[in-house]
């Protein structure tokens, strides 16, 4: 049954009859290029034909052969050319042994667009499955599953169907010989291999298919990407099984997508495992691997959440031992200290005990618990990474990934390479020529590359200085506004509302808006400096793409935050000798941190970015695909089954795009940082974050189940580069939290005074708001720096001589009057000492249980030795009664050889991932 091209009429395809005596399966890929053709169908015979069969199917038209992959194609005002190759590439196709059925544009529910249908028969997998070394069962496994847990009985509320959960059965496996195909467990040869395996070979074919006549001599002319590129086809994807809300009505076709769509994408399961094997199976092991290690994550942080919000509960539940927040909040102690203006002629004179709720408020975050938390996280990530080795191991084995070699899939040369380098040069190991980029080239190409990087990285930091001169600047204005503000009367919200928290959270606010801006603007420039630089191979795009993508991010999102934890407050100078961001000209005098500390500061700041881009990115990650899909199906969402076909219905969803995961990925690492680097300021952030990821999985199985085109499968057999820039980030949250704990809560200057300067010699804190804040003497205070007739308050009059601030130095009349206190000089050695004995203690704990967990589990060690014996041995009594059979057949006379394995496949395709 084929379906050829008229030489006359390229853009027609005349569907052939099916001889009586030949079945599809049988036909090889000689037999396509010689068939004759027959008389075409006419019009009436085709509109009885439509109306007998459903459209909504993934078969031909003669109901039997499986549509592995769909092209479509649009006829424009460049139509010859690309009409003329199409016809070259389709005929290619065919001499390769795929067979092709077109759908006129005059069938399509808009009239404009054709598809042509490609099946590959058996004869096609099966040769390119051995070139591809795929894996196929030939033995059941029989290593007893002893993997069941004590208690199990609990965890029955979480469980899917076992149908659902293992969908096939667990086999030892090896790679495909198709000389030795009864070697395999093939009980039909029209299921034997997937859906997902039949879709991955015919990618791979037509990406290496040329599109050019042979007598043209251009080799490089070939593959669907630079036919997809240069417009000549407008998609190219494999077909979902059915409609994602109800099983297919043809018994042969699998509808794995319903039954993803109902066990897997729905909201309301959100509590369940995922069916990972049933995902693998049907999308591949590359988008497997993605959930599998999104659901292990979040799994780990259920643990992180609980300590977390132990901790949090710890510090609310210790409010009454804080002594310094009491303090504060007293009328005797609090209230009879004057503290020095903040800021320059618009700030007035202030008493400490107006900032009584926010030391409250710091106190649930800066507390003993903060640096128990701290220490926890950083053993926390070890274990996830090395328990996620263990996990990735597991589905190494289990997923027949345990000898892929990456290179395989990876290694093919980029369309955009071949097309751009016009320079070639003998490959020593094909003996080809092919293309390559000169030295001089690449070297400017990298140079401009890395300005254009350090560029827009600049351009981040000049816009976090941008949002710090906005706090200093707006400070002023807030304190001046605020004074008289009639909302300070509030019972509830009047003492939340402080120049500080307007400053801070419009601050944060802006700063958000700005980083999502920015996001959008440099998603573009990254795809432009990495396609200027021309990278070889995909694999090599990938990795380039994402140290840019990942080192923007980085710069982007966490700035703001580092600022906060690591200057804020850190350079002010003492009044008399303030220190100013752009010096004293620009007037705009370096923040301070108020009594309460800016830890509080730092968790508004890290839950305003984390919260509101976990929110925006949920909403534009299954809103935009929806809309965008309910807008270009919206003509044919009336369409009876029989006429809305399954190939269109397809095409009208959005396209996943090589780069779909890598968005993924890049999301839960910046959400990774957030609850790594930060953890100590705000030990919520897990809990947020788990909140987020359960429905994170969903939204991204939703999505992928019914908006996105089916992917490609594609084999991976880890995450990649990302497991690298994990443990990165593993190793600097260690120094991040101890520098937190360190220089931006209390903890370290609470616990000197307690052991060291308390007065009374007791081991308590009183004493302490006293004892850290140093004495100024007004008159001294330049003018520049006093508040303007006006900004004082009303109690505020000459009696008071002195103000108080936020620092260890001697007071006035002292013979080191203004100088450094030996507090000051004590304090910050216990906090070097801190860090350095808490970096060691982790890092230590950290690689002693990263060097007692093995990265593979013993069981599965175990099994994948006796899957390699039994290969072994297989094959080896296989080849014995194999070479007894043929010495009896020639007498003992000669041994004839074994068959070619690949016989129609010429010597660059075998030779074609060697580079």
């Amino acid at each position: 049954h084929n379906i050829l091209q008229s030489p006359l009429r390229p853009d027609v395809c005349i569907e052939t009859c099916e001889s009586l005596n030949s079945s599809p399966a049988s036909l090889g890929p000689s037999e396509h290029s010689d068939s004759p053709q027959s008389e075409p169908l006419t019009l009436e015979q085709t509109d009885i034909e439509k109306q007998q069969q459903s459209k909504d199917s993934v078969f031909f038209r003669d109901g039997v052969r499986r549509i592995d992959f769909v092209l479509s194609y649009v006829d424009d005002k460049d139509g010859e050319r690309k009409q003329e190759r199409r016809k070259v590439y389709e005929a290619n196709l065919q001499k390769v042994g795929l067979e092709l059925e077109t759908e006129d544009k005059s069938e399509s529910e808009d009239g404009k667009i054709s598809f042509v249908k490609i099946h590959a028969p058996w004869e096609v997998l099966a040769t390119y499955a051995d070139v591809l070394k795929i894996k196929v069962p030939f033995k059941v496994n029989d290593i007893p599953d002893n993997s069941e847990m004590p208690m199990n009985w609990l965890s029955t509320p979480f469980r899917l169907p076992e149908h659902i959960m293992h969908p096939d059965r667990d086999y030892f496996t090896a790679p495909f010989n198709k000389s030795k195909s009864d070697f395999f467990l093939i009980d039909d040869k029209k299921t034997f291999f997937p859906p997902s395996t039949r879709n991955r070979i015919v990618f791979y074919i037509l990406s290496r298919c040329s599109y050019l006549r042979d007598e043209c001599g251009d080799k490089d002319k070939k593959g669907i990407k630079r036919l997809l590129n240069n417009g000549t086809y407008t998609a190219a994807f494999p077909l979902h099984d059915c409609r994602y809300w109800k099983q297919s009505k043809d018994p042969n076709c699998e509808s794995e997508r319903n039954n993803l769509y109902k066990h897997w994408a729905g909201f309301l399961s959100f509590f369940k495992e995922q069916p990972l094997n049933l995902v693998r199976k049907y999308y591949g092991e590359k988008i497997g691997i993605y959930f599998a290690w999104l659901g292990f994550y979040t799994e780990m942080l259920l643990f992180a959440a609980i300590v977390g919000t132990i901790c949090f509960i710890y510090g609310f539940l210790t409010y009454d031992d804080n002594v310094w927040s009491k303090e504060i909040c007293s009328e005797d102690i609090g209230g009879t200290i004057v503290m020095c203006p903040l800021c320059d002629k618009k700030c007035s004179y202030w008493k400490l005990n107006t900032t009584c709720t926010s030391s409250w408020q710091s106190h649930l975050f800066d507390n003993v618990g903060t640096v128990f938390f701290a220490i926890f996280m950083g053993i926390w990530v070890t274990l996830f990474l090395e328990f996620w080795k263990r996990r990735q191991a597991r589905l190494e084995y289990e997923w027949d990934l345990v000898d892929f070699e990456e290179e395989q899939q990876q290694l093919q040369l980029r369309p955009e390479y071949e097309t751009k380098c016009t320079n070639r040069k003998m490959n020593r190991i094909t003996q080809e020529m092919e293309p390559y980029l000169p030295i001089t080239s690449k070297c400017a190409r990298m140079c401009l590359s890395g300005a254009t990087v350090l560029l827009w990285i600049s351009l981040i930091i000049a816009c976090i200085i941008g949002v710090i001169a906005y706090r200093l600047a707006v400070y002023a204005a807030f304190a001046s506004i605020m004074k008289d503000n009639p909302t300070a009367h509030l019972e509830v919200v009047g003492p939340l509302i402080t120049p500080q928290l307007a400053t801070s959270v419009t601050a944060s606010c802006i700063n958000f808006v700005i980083i999502m801006i920015l996001n959008l603007m440099y998603e573009r420039v990254a795809v432009w400096i990495t396609d200027m630089e021309i990278p070889k191979t995909h694999l090599e795009y990938e990795n380039k793409l994402t140290v840019k993508m990942f080192l923007f991010q980085f710069v982007n999102y966490y700035s703001s935050c580092f600022y906060v934890a690591f200057f804020k407050g850190k350079f002010v100078g003492y009044p008399g000798d303030y220190e100013y961001m752009f010096g004293k000209w620009s007037k705009l005098r370096n923040e301070e941190c108020d009594p309460g500390g800016c830890l509080i500061e730092l968790t508004t700041q890290l839950v305003i970015v984390m919260t509101g881009k976990q929110v925006w990115g949920n909403i534009q990650e299954a809103l935009v695909p929806w809309l965008m899909n309910w807008w270009g199906s919206r003509k044919a969402r009336n369409h009876p089954e029989s006429l809305y076909s399954r190939w269109e219905q397809d095409h009208n969803l959005q396209g996943f795009g090589q780069l779909g995961l890598f968005y993924e990925y890049l999301e839960m690492v910046i959400q990774f940082g957030f609850i790594t680097l930060f953890v100590a300021s705000f030990p919520l952030a897990p809990l947020l974050a788990l909140v987020n990821n359960v429905i994170e999985v969903r939204v991204d199985a939703w999505k992928l189940t019914t908006q996105f085109r089916r992917p490609v499968a594609a084999k991976a057999h880890s995450i990649g580069a990302w497991q690298e820039i994990l443990n990165g980030m593993a190793i600097l949250s260690v120094v991040t939290n101890a520098f937190i704990v360190a220089f931006t809560s209390d903890m370290i200057p609470r616990l000197v005074y307690m052991y060291a300067y308390q007065p009374d010699g007791e081991m308590n804190m009183k004493g302490y708001i006293n004892n850290s804040l140093s004495v100024f003497n007004i008159s001294k205070i330049p003018l520049d720096n006093r508040p303007e007739d006006g900004e004082n308050p009303f109690w505020f009059d000459s009696s008071f001589t002195t103000c108080r601030y936020r620092d260890y130095r001697y007071p006035p009349g002292h013979e080191k009057q203004y100088t450094r206190t030996m507090q000051f000089w004590h304090i910050l050695a216990a906090k070097l000492a801190f860090i350095i004995i808490m970096e060691h203690v982790v890092f230590l704990v950290k690689f002693f249980v990263a060097w007692m967990i093995p990265d593979v589990p013993s069981d599965v060690r175990a099994r994948i030795k006796r899957e390699r014996y039994l290969v072994q041995e297989y094959l080896h009594n296989y080849e014995v009664e194999k070479l007894k059979i043929q010495l009896s057949q020639n007498g003992h006379n000669e041994c004839t050889c074994a068959p070619t394995i690949y016989p129609s496949l010429a010597r660059h395709e075998v030779l074609s991932e060697c580079l």
